[in-house]
């Protein structure tokens, strides 16, 4: 997510350059790009990922998987009661009633059991191969372009500019803490130190762990790479660990839609589309430079 900040002369015939000192060309085009590429990639692979994962609702820890196996950690599903059908989710052997939403879904009168409801899969109906080609086309789209925005990034310099956690950011962390806490945002240049760890985190540990689990879950990569599962734990514990951390991709879009709506969504989403970013007034931070917030 790099940011450049253009004056007057060095802003192309495209973007033209306002007064106001506080308004700074914050994002390229590339990373506007990438930007969305991810975002789309991700929404569709959330969604027919879980068409895949009704196909099977049970998750497990280890290499194999069945009824001579007691290594069920999560699952979803419908069972028959005296009140009807309901259904249930099943976390470490506390079960839960989901009905309505997950297990036991559907219009009244035509409820079906499926694990994750129409409205969030796609295909809304079941359809395991349409899903996995969906799932597997974003899967690559995602996979080249973050490959291409690491080198682009290590050549570039963004990495170590941008993203890179410095001693002053380890020591700036509990005032960033704090501040986030109260809803006070300060739209500077630079990354916080929150902003920093949780985009490394997503880009250098969740994405690469998601595509690193779901080359262990693709038979296909068992002749290429026969070492992963085992690294992995098996292919059972790598679907595990998939499904985790698409969980932990989802909160991280929910905080990161809390964060921008909080910090003014106008601002934020402008930069993300035009790559235009309203900065505080030099006074507001001590410093006559404009500085840049993510």
């Amino acid at each position: 997510m790099e940011s450049v900040v253009r004056s007057q002369s060095s802003v192309g015939p495209d973007t033209a350059a306002p007064k106001d000192a506080t308004l700074i060309y914050r994002q390229s085009r590339w990373t506007r790009l990438t930007h969305w590429l991810w975002a789309i990639s991700l929404f569709f692979m959330l969604l027919s990922g879980l068409q895949i994962f009704n196909a099977r609702p049970q998750l497990y820890i280890g290499k194999e998987s069945g009824f001579a196996y007691n290594n069920t950690i999560f699952a979803i599903g419908a069972e028959n009661t005296a009140n009807g059908p309901r259904g249930y989710t099943e976390i470490f052997g506390k079960r839960f009633d989901t009905t309505g939403v997950l297990g036991w879904s559907g219009p009244a009168g035509r409820e079906t059991s499926r694990a994750f409801p129409s409205w969030a899969t796609i295909p809304s109906y079941y359809d395991l191969g349409t899903a996995r080609v969906v799932h597997f086309f974003f899967a690559w789209i995602l996979t080249t372009t973050l490959v291409v925005w690491l080198v682009a990034s290590l050549i570039n310099g963004h990495l170590r500019r941008d993203l890179a956690p410095r001693i002053d950011d380890l020591r700036r962390l509990p005032r960033d803490i704090a501040d986030h806490a109260r809803l006070k945002f300060h739209h500077r240049r630079e990354y916080n130190t929150l902003q920093k760890m949780a985009y490394g985190g997503v880009m250098f540990v969740l994405l690469p762990l998601m595509i690193i689990t779901g080359l262990a879950m693709s038979p296909s990569m068992n002749a290429v790479l026969p070492f992963l599962n085992d690294l992995l734990g098996g292919r059972q514990t790598a679907r595990t660990i998939h499904f985790i951390v698409m969980l932990l991709l989802v909160a991280f879009f929910i905080i990161h839609i809390v964060m921008i709506f909080a910090a003014g969504p106008i601002n934020e989403l402008r930069s993300i589309i035009t790559g235009w970013y309203r900065t505080d007034p030099p006074a507001a931070h001590g410093s006559k430079t404009p500085q840049r917030s993510a």
